[in-house]
């Protein structure tokens, strides 16, 4: 049985490729979810660098750097991870590893095969992969599509024949595009893509209003056939409203702060209206 686009915590599900090897796998937990993966004797899982939860007493864990046709000059230069870890189960028995999503977010295993070997993601989607999975970097060469912000058009692409895990903030929604289907996403809650599916970048707003930030500024219209995944909750919109919290707060909530800015400005206004007076022009 071919593993599904997406599961439900707690429900056992199993991955067969080509040569007919089957791997179990387990997605726990509801919001900020762990994929439990089995491997046999001289298996392997690749996952990105600091997502290992645990892992039984066989299981070796590797740093290794990735190739540079696969992970690009691209991924160094915007700070991107260049190396991935490789976890070996070098005993003589099953072991397992327990890989934990890096935010609040849900794991989606995604059968490469089913997508016809090759699916597009956000940066920094991939969490692990089983069998033939590759990463690499690319860019929407075209010109439209390219928006202000490394996010905006450095896209991650998956390719291969194995099974690669993937993770979307919030709630994540799978919408089936059939042929000439159209569909309007906010371009930030996009978590993956077939090659299937076109893919044109619309501003809402003038160009001034989109490099000067904001939300839903900009629209990704996606035209089938082939499956969407969307998240209800990315991370960089999540982290931006938590830092706008800490360091702006409502100063109607906090009188004693409007207070002491009050002060401040008074103070500076007097320092400045002294000084004009007592200097001798």
């Amino acid at each position: 049985m071919a593993a599904p686009f997406f599961s439900t915590p707690f429900q056992p599900f199993v991955y067969q490729n080509q040569q007919d090897d089957v791997t179990p796998f387990q997605i726990l937990g509801g919001e900020a979810q762990i994929v439990q993966i089995m491997l046999k004797p001289e298996e392997k899982v690749s996952a990105r660098p600091g997502c290992m939860c645990y892992m039984s007493g066989t299981t070796q864990m590797e740093n290794v750097y990735a190739p540079e046709n696969e992970a690009g000059m691209w991924q160094w230069l915007f700070g991107k991870n260049v190396i991935s870890t490789v976890f070996l189960n070098t005993g003589s028995n099953d072991g397992f590893v327990g890989i934990a999503a890096p935010s609040l977010a849900r794991i989606l295993p995604i059968d490469l095969a089913k997508f016809g070997g090759e699916i597009l993601c956000q940066p920094d989607a991939f969490l692990c992969s089983v069998g033939d999975v590759k990463i690499s970097n690319t860019f929407d060469q075209r010109a439209r599509n390219v928006v202000p912000g490394i996010e905006g058009f450095l896209r991650q692409k998956l390719s291969g024949q194995g099974l690669a895990f993937i993770t979307g903030g919030g709630s994540v929604v799978q919408k089936n595009l059939e042929v000439g289907e159209t569909l309007a996403v906010d371009m930030s809650s996009i978590v993956a893509v077939p090659s299937t599916v076109n893919v044109q970048i619309k501003y809402n707003g003038p160009m001034r209003r989109v490099v000067f930030g904001g939300e839903n500024l900009v629209t990704a219209m996606l035209t089938g056939p082939g499956i969407v995944f969307i998240q209800s909750m990315p991370f960089p919109r999540l982290s931006q409203r938590i830092a706008r919290a800490v360091t702006s707060p409502n100063m109607r909530d906090n009188p004693k702060l409007f207070m002491q800015i009050a002060i401040f400005f008074f103070l500076a206004y007097v320092v400045v209206v002294s000084s004009l007076i007592l200097t001798d022009i």
